[in-house]
């Protein structure tokens, strides 16, 4: 008769004691995956073949486009709201990593390959579904390393080590966004049509970089900031919503252009300004420093 080793599952009813479930921020994940998944439905619902008038319905793929950006409002309030609560929980991390890697991977390498890979590369497809598994493949690598390093000493700290996946959709969705614009007024890529693939790919790269990047989860509703400051902000939000139509195309891309970029400045710039950017509280500062 074989003696029990330690090797032998625990009783399920302990596991199931041991594991917690928080609802709050698990339904904003579950949001997030929501998002996915209609943005997925909404690619494959689009018909994008000209009309007899030689004009595009693009209105299924600008929705799609919009529950992408969407599911990355979810994600970033997910995380914060479990901080706030003190719910942090091990299927809260997983949950979270399955839900990125069907609203951030999958949706957004889909969406590429439909809307400008396919288009880009019509006699040479399998070009253009291997660039869009690459990004799919290393997002799945982000988030696995993601993970593992949330497991050890000292978790995955207060910086993303590679560009975020949530990020990388971003800029992605938005760059799409713009081309979809560009192509309703008739104004085509022309020789830059290259561009979103080699974007793609450099975004791959990024992911499963060593190039460390703010995480911000020092911001919250207990951050502060200057007067100035906040006044910039107001009206900058106030300019976008009254202009939205008009620069919405163009600031949602240099946003995510702009993080993208400062993973590779900040290393180069003082820590005092750095501070000022990334608004990190003077408690946390010194616990952090060297």
């Amino acid at each position: 008769m074989a003696t029990p080793t330690s090797d032998t599952p625990p009783n399920g009813d302990n596991l199931d004691a041991r594991l917690k479930i928080y609802v709050l921020p698990n339904l904003l994940t579950a949001g997030n995956l929501f998002c996915g998944f209609v943005a997925l439905t909404k690619i494959v619902e689009a018909n994008l073949t000209p009309s007899a008038e030689g004009v595009v319905d693009w209105g299924p793929i600008k929705l799609a486009l919009a529950f992408i950006l969407l599911a990355c409002i979810f994600d970033l309030f997910d995380g914060r709201v479990a901080r706030m609560g003190g719910v942090e929980s091990p299927f809260g991390r997983e949950f979270d990593s399955l839900a990125d890697l069907i609203s951030f991977g999958v949706a957004p390498a889909f969406l590429v390959h439909r809307v400008v890979l396919g288009e880009v590369f019509e006699n040479h497809p399998q070009i253009g579904w291997f660039i869009a598994s690459i990004y799919l493949l290393c997002g799945a690598f982000r988030l696995a390393r993601f993970n593992c390093l949330s497991t050890m000493a000292g978790g995955a700290g207060k910086e993303f080590l590679g560009f975020p996946i949530p990020s990388a959709a971003g800029l992605v969705a938005s760059l799409t966004l713009l081309i979809v614009h560009l192509n309703e007024n008739e104004r085509g890529l022309g020789h830059w049509k290259y561009v979103p693939a080699v974007v793609l790919v450099f975004l791959s790269a990024m992911m499963v970089s060593t190039v460390r990047y703010p995480s911000f989860k020092s911001l919250g509703l207990r951050s502060t900031s200057t007067f100035t400051k906040a006044i910039i902000a107001a009206l900058f939000l106030g300019g976008l919503l009254i202009l939205q139509e008009k620069v919405l195309f163009y600031v949602l891309p240099a946003f995510f252009t702009l993080y993208l970029v400062y993973g590779f400045v900040r290393p180069r710039i003082s820590r005092a300004m750095r501070r000022e950017i990334e608004e990190e509280d003077e408690e946390d500062n010194g616990a952090n420093a060297p």
